[in-house]
């Protein structure tokens, strides 16, 4: 099948490492999954086997059809949703609490089978070029998901997870929830294959319990935000904008050292800084 390359499609088939990400996503049956980009379909097929309630956004056009007829049982049994469209346009209700008592869907509507459960899970094999983007919107959301799986970059992953050095990227996901590092995955496993490897990403946990309300959410990625505006200065040099002539003081009073950059400040550090502010 044609992969349309401005979209960064690279469609994973390996039966391993799709085994692999239905595992990090931890599915019970019965559970509402979120699937972001299913392709041509072969990690839906996996999701369903473990008895998700699948609800899955694809931009392509052009896949819509193929996606209707291989899974025309689960989508007339009600187990699987296929919806066109940009997951980055998507449009999260507030969860509500659960008014059915079967697992299946009552709607093709989204909105209807997010206000229909009370918790989802997001997965997907995305591409790279949008990783921070869908990361932030549902991390973000007003109704989280439970966990995220995501197939993305290995270096980003790594970056993520085991760099010694933090990133906006990286404080921005553990600010609401656990991230890990799951498998790699080579650039083999996929079609057409992309020229890097690629690494599981799990986030479990996810919450705003870092969180005292939501000025205190506001005030702290404002705070990143401008801390990691010029990464080569010196943390108290950026933050100087967003707290005058006090900023060495409020970051001693945070515990931050003078000479510290954005990069070396771990996440409680950060969580303090924006309480004192």
């Amino acid at each position: 099948m044609y992969k349309k390359k401005s979209l960064g499609q690279h469609f994973l088939h390996a039966k391993t490492y799709l085994r692999a990400v239905a595992d990090a996503a931890d599915i019970q049956k019965g559970e509402v999954i979120l699937e972001i980009g299913p392709g041509d379909g072969a990690l839906t097929r996996e999701l369903l086997i473990r008895g998700a309630n699948v609800a899955a956004i694809e931009k392509d056009h052009r896949l819509i059809p193929l996606l209707q007829e291989k899974f025309s049982a689960e989508i007339e049994q009600g187990g699987l949703e296929i919806i066109e469209g940009d997951a980055l346009e998507l449009a999260i209700p507030a969860k509500r609490a659960s008014q059915i008592s079967s697992g299946r869907f009552a709607s093709r509507n989204l909105s209807a089978v997010f206000g229909l459960h009370d918790t989802y899970k997001v997965v997907g094999n995305i591409p790279y070029y949008i990783t921070g983007a869908l990361l932030r919107k549902f991390l973000s959301a007003t109704a989280q998901p439970t966990a995220l799986v995501f197939l993305i970059q290995k270096e980003v992953a790594e970056r993520i997870v085991k760099s010694k050095k933090e990133s906006l990227l990286s404080l921005s996901i553990k600010a609401y929830g656990a991230p890990s590092y799951v498998k790699t995955v080579p650039r083999g496993a996929f079609s057409p294959a992309p020229g890097v490897d690629s690494a599981i990403l799990r986030v479990s946990g996810i919450s705003r319990n870092n969180f005292r309300s939501s000025a205190h959410e506001e005030r702290f990625f404002a705070l990143l935000h401008a801390g990691f505006a010029q990464k080569r200065k010196l943390l108290r040099r950026n933050l100087e904008s967003a707290l005058g002539g006090s900023a060495a003081e409020r970051l001693q009073r945070a515990g931050i050292p003078p000479s510290a950059r954005a990069e070396d400040v771990p996440l409680s550090q950060w969580l303090a800084l924006s309480e004192e502010v």
